[in-house]
């Protein structure tokens, strides 16, 4: 294993320091740093080593929100300091964006955790098409006392396990703060989280998009002895509100698998149980099957229906797959929706009349319950929902049609 300790002197080789008189760099290192100044000098000299040790052109980007000397000794080592104001780690990235120049873009830490001298993994696999590379601190070295047992065996395997659940993914370590990526992929993310949760949302937009990704064995290190952690500084509290947010970020993207399947079934389950009783009450394997069945498939259909009908719409307002929108919106057009919801609707009003005709004919008086009514009634309710959601997933797509290049 490397020493941790890294060359001095701030050597360069080709556009290290994003000298743009020397052509595009190939490589872009991109990192936050908040109050740094015990080990921004020596992170940025790592940074010179593995660019060289790579033999590629790079820009050291260091994005700067510090009250301490990091910025004035980060461009002391040859770095360019990019001075934001502290809007948390993921809105670092955003600011960084038009500053970018490399065509790949690698991100980490700039506390010395992670080891910048060997870069050459990512760029191998960036150069062989990959356009998503994730490091893994389980797959390669995890120095001892270099990460919380809580985080280790807890926090990071299990959100690791529910981000891979929910995307169809197979990562280690979602939370790895050493990652890259092509500059394509990069604009593609379209990175939007303020905090911490830019790490899952990376991950997850990575696999909604179909980028082609890969993994990759890093070198985690300990604090540098009188270095203390962010999440030290901000309380015992911040790990806790860290791994929070990111499972927010995960379900908010992943309207298919809490919508549209369990939806589906719901509602499919729900629709057979409530028109096995439209001719009435029947008796099942021993079971009664009367109206109170039937009120359970009439609220199983609407909130299945529901629920599909707002996964499509979720689905399509992200617009990951801009293909499968435009298939949908082929087939489920205004006017077969709104002619859809229509009849439905007249379907539902009809069997609904049969409640109302009955209790005229009977003297406004109804003793016994009419089972097509019922049903008329969840008619009424899916035509109303195939309306709104014509007219609803109708502007998204036109929204996004306009908005398309």
């Amino acid at each position: 294993m490397p020493s941790r300790r890294g060359l001095r002197g701030g050597h360069t080789v080709g556009n290290h320091n994003g000298d743009g008189r020397a052509g595009r760099p190939k490589v872009t290192i991109v990192v936050p740093c908040l109050n740094e100044e015990l080990v921004i000098g020596e992170f940025v000299d790592w940074c010179h080593e593995g660019l060289r040790a790579a033999g590629v052109s790079g820009q050291i980007l260091i994005v700067d929100s510090s009250t301490d000397r990091s910025p004035e000794i980060a461009a002391a080592h040859g770095a360019e300091v990019l001075r934001v104001p502290k809007r948390g780690l993921g809105r670092a990235y955003i600011d960084a964006l038009p500053h970018v120049r490399g065509d790949y873009v690698l991100m980490g830490d700039c506390d010395l955790t992670y080891d910048f001298r060997d870069l050459r993994p990512f760029l191998e696999k960036l150069d062989a098409g990959h356009e998503f590379v994730m490091g893994s601190r389980f797959k390669g070295y995890i120095e001892p006392r270099a990460m919380p047992r809580l985080h280790q065996y807890f926090g990071t395997p299990v959100t690791t396990a529910i981000l891979n659940t929910i995307y169809a993914t197979r990562y280690s370590d979602i939370h790895c703060g050493m990652r890259a990526m092509t500059r394509p992929a990069l604009e593609r993310i379209g990175l939007e989280s303020q905090s911490w949760e830019y790490a899952s949302e990376m991950v997850l937009k990575a696999s909604r998009l179909g980028l082609r990704t890969a993994e990759v064995p890093v070198r985690f290190y300990k604090d540098r002895e009188g270095r203390v952690s962010h999440h030290k500084r901000a309380g015992w509290l911040s790990p806790w509100r860290a791994g929070w947010i990111n499972l927010k970020v995960m379900f908010l993207y992943a309207p298919d698998f809490f919508l549209l399947r369990p939806g589906a079934l719901c509602a499919l389950l729900g629709l057979i149980l409530a028109a096995s009783l439209v001719g009435g009450p029947y008796t099942l394997a021993g079971v009664s099957l009367n109206l109170h069945f039937m009120l359970l498939g009439l609220t199983l259909t609407t909130l299945g229906v529901s629920a599909t009908l707002l996964g499509i719409l979720a689905r399509a307002f992200y617009n990951f797959d801009p293909e499968w929108r435009r298939r949908l919106a082929r087939r489920w057009t205004y006017d077969r929706g709104v002619l859809a919801a229509m009849g439905t609707t007249a379907l539902g009003a009809g069997l609904a009349g049969l409640v109302l005709w009955k209790w005229v004919t009977h003297g406004l008086l109804l003793s016994e319950i009419c089972y097509p009514g019922v049903f008329g009634l969840l008619l009424l309710i899916l035509g109303f929902q195939a309306f709104t959601f014509t007219l609803l997933f109708q502007m998204i797509h036109l929204r996004h049609e306009r908005a398309a290049p």
